[in-house]
Order: structure tokens, then sequence, then C-alpha cells
């Protein structure tokens, strides 16, 4: 493993966040919203779980009042899906700002859609994406 294992409640409670960003942007239309997600995005997938802000909250604020993980996980499944997070409302914000609605609400309503199932099912879509392509390797 290229870096140390993570708590896996960190991902769960940044899809938790990005599942109410999500709503927020879809709900008011707000390209911003969508834009300061893709940043967010950005963060986790270029820096990995140290420099996304979502995990910083996690660590700082929800970590040191729980009890410790019952295991660790791999990091890399979750930066990548933090990397198809990145793609898709990448691509809704540039829709948004090129004037296609449309196709802004379609990509940002599927970031959305993987968002909450691992804000409510514990199940990571771009995780099991990364998992996927590994055994294809």
């Amino acid at each position: 493993m290229p870096s140390a294992p993570i708590d896996p409640r960190g991902p769960r409670f940044a899809a938790v966040l990005t599942s109410l960003v999500l709503a927020a942007a879809l709900i008011t239309g707000s390209t911003l919203l969508l834009a300061l997600q893709t940043l967010v995005f950005a963060a986790g997938a270029l820096g990995g779980h140290r420099l996304a802000p979502y995990g910083w909250l996690f660590r700082t604020l929800v970590r040191p009042r729980l009890g410790p993980p019952a295991e660790l996980e791999d990091p890399r499944p979750p930066r990548f899906a933090q990397g198809v997070g990145l793609a898709f409302t990448l691509l809704a914000t540039l829709a948004a700002l090129a004037g296609l609605p449309w196709l802004a609400t379609a990509l940002t309503a599927m970031a959305l859609a993987a968002a909450f199932l691992n804000a409510a099912f514990d199940y990571c879509l771009g995780c099991e994406c990364y998992l996927l392509l590994s055994r294809l390797r």
C-alpha cells in the first residue's frame, strides 16, 4: 500500500456531506455549490485523504469522539472514487457554465446517486470500480 490504511468511517462521513452539498446544488441550481464540491473532490483525488476537506473534518471533529474502527482499509479505492466524483462534477460544472442545465443536472444527479449509495448503504460505487479494474489488470 502506498500510504497508511484509513478509518473506513471517514469516506462514509464524506459521502454524507457530499450528498448534502450535491442535493443542495440540485435543489437550488447553484453552480457555485457544484463548483465547491468539485474542488473538494479535486483535493481528495489529487492529494489523498490527508488533503481532503471532509477527511479533515472527520479526523478533527468526529474521529476523536468514536472508538477505534473494527478494521482499517486501503486508501486507494476511496481516492479513486474521489477522482470519479471529480470527473462527474467537473463536467457538470462546465456544462452549467456552458448553458447546458439539463446536462449539468444529469451529471450532478449521477454523482449524488453514487454518494448517496455510500452514505446510506455503505456501498462505494467508485471503490467497487477500482477493485474491478484492479482485478482486470
